[in-house]
C-alpha cells in the first residue's frame, strides 16, 4: 500500500486538480491520500471533502514542513509514502508507479520526480526547474537533493529517522543527507513528473529563498555565501536568463520579471546566510503566513 501525504495552507485555488488527478492515478487502488491542514480559511477543506481523503489538521503555529509531514507520516498505513505540494499536478496517470517504482532496488531510500511548469511560471522559475529536474533519470544518485513537492521515501527508514520539525525549509535535503550516511541510496525519475505553481510576489520569493538559506546554514555549518557571492550569481543568472529569453522569442515580455525574480532569489539567500541565533515564532510566522498573519 502508498500513501501520499499533502501539506495545505489555503490551497483551494489547485489542489482540486491535484485531487482529480491522484484519484485517475493507475496504482490509485493500492494508495490512500492524507491532507494536513494548517488553518485553511479558504475552501481546501470543503474541496477536500468531495474526495476520499483523510484529513489531519493541525494549528498554524504548530507548522513547520517537517511537523506537518511527521503528523501526516503517523496517520499514513502505506510503506511507501509520497510527497506532494498542494499546488503542483501530475502529467500523467502513471505518476505513482514510475515514482514508486525504484523501491524495488532495497538501496534506494528516496525517489523523486522531475518538477515543470505552465503557462503562468515565471520565466526565471522555468530555469531553475530545468537546472534541477533534467529530463534524463538517475536511477542511483549518491548526492542529498531531492524534493517534498514530489518525492516518496520508505517509512521503515522515516521510523528511525523522522523529519526535523525546528528547521525552516529544505527537511527533505536534511533527511536525505542523514540517509545517506546510512549507506542508502537515492534515486531520481524524470518520468514522474509534476507541474508545480508558484504564484509568488516578489516579497514571498525573497522569503521562501531566505528561509531555505537558514536552513541550508543548519543543515551545512560550513556553507557560507558572501556578497560578492550575491553579485556573482545575480548577474550571471539574470544574464543567462535574458539570453535564453531572447533565443526563445521571451525577452521583452520577462524583462522585468526575470530581473525581480534573480535579485530577490539571491538577495534572500545573502540575508538568510547572514541571519544569526535561532528562529524566533515571529520570524517563522512571517515566513509560512505572511498575509493572514499581518
Amino acid at each position: 500500500m502508498y500513501s501520499i501525504i499533502i501539506r495545505a495552507h489555503n490551497e483551494e485555488k489547485f489542489i482540486g486538480k491535484l485531487f482529480e488527478s491522484i484519484f485517475e492515478q493507475s496504482l490509485i487502488g493500492q494508495t490512500e491520500v492524507i491532507l494536513v491542514d494548517s488553518g485553511s480559511k479558504d475552501r481546501t477543506i470543503e474541496i477536500a471533502k468531495q474526495f476520499p481523503v483523510k484529513i489531519i489538521p493541525i494549528q498554524p503555529h504548530e507548522f513547520t514542513f517537517g511537523r506537518a509531514l511527521n503528523k501526516g507520516i503517523e496517520a499514513a498505513q502505506g510503506e511507501i509514502l509520497i510527497f506532494a505540494s498542494a499546488h503542483v499536478y501530475p502529467t500523467d496517470a502513471q505518476w505513482i508507479e514510475n515514482l514508486v517504482k525504484p523501491f524495488e532496488n532495497k538501496q534506494i531510500a528516496v525517489s523523486y520526480g522531475r518538477q515543470i511548469g505552465n503557462e503562468i511560471t515565471k520565466y526565471s522559475e522555468h530555469q531553475v526547474f530545468k537546472k534541477w529536474f533534467p529530463a534524463e533519470s538517475h536511477p542511483v544518485q549518491k548526492h542529498p537533493f531531492c524534493n517534498n513537492a514530489n518525492c516518496a521515501i520508505r517509512k521503515s527508514l522515516w521510523q528511525q529517522q523522522p523529519y526535523d520539525e525546528n528547521i525552516t525549509g529544505l527537511e527533505d535535503l536534511d533527511w536525505a543527507n542523514k540517509i545517506l550516511e546510512k549507506g542508502y541510496w537515492i534515486s531520481y525519475v524524470a518520468e514522474a513528473s509534476i507541474v508545480h505553481i508558484h504564484e509568488e510576489t516578489p516579497t514571498k520569493i525573497r522569503n521562501r529563498y531566505k528561509r531555505e538559506a537558514i536552513a541550508y546554514k543548519r543543515i551545512f555549518p560550513e556553507a557560507h555565501f558572501s556578497f560578492g557571492d550575491f553579485v556573482l550569481l545575480f548577474i550571471s543568472n539574470t544574464f543567462s536568463d535574458y539570453v535564453h529569453a531572447l533565443r526563445e522569442g521571451k525577452f521583452i515580455s520577462n524583462l522585468l520579471d526575470i530581473l525581480l525574480f534573480r535579485l530577490n532569489q539571491f538577495w534572500g539567500t545573502y540575508q538568510g546566510y547572514r541571519h544569526q541565533g535561532t528562529v524566533t515564532e515571529i520570524l517563522k510566522r512571517r515566513f509560512y503566513y505572511p498575509n493572514s498573519i499581518r
